[in-house]
């Protein structure tokens, strides 16, 4: 089964279950493009891990990163 996230942030499976998520399924949580979002994972900015050929977001790694956002814009 395949796991959709429409543009609320709303799953249409277990998604909201997962521990990892798609590149494309974290940019939709996330509100941001398909391209960022690799950047950020690319330079380790959002955790992710590598299986087989997909790489895949770590879910709390979203919430860290939402988190030292927040912080950052609260010290400025």
């Amino acid at each position: 089964m395949k796991s959709r996230i429409d543009k609320d942030g709303n799953s249409s499976s277990l998604i909201g279950l997962s521990q990892l998520v798609t590149v494309e399924e974290a940019a939709t949580l996330l509100r941001i493009g398909r391209t960022s979002t690799y950047e950020l994972v690319m330079r380790g900015t959002l955790q992710s891990v590598k299986i087989g050929r997909r790489r895949l977001v770590v879910r709390e790694g979203l919430n860290r990163y939402v988190s030292e956002l927040l912080a950052t814009q609260i010290n400025d």
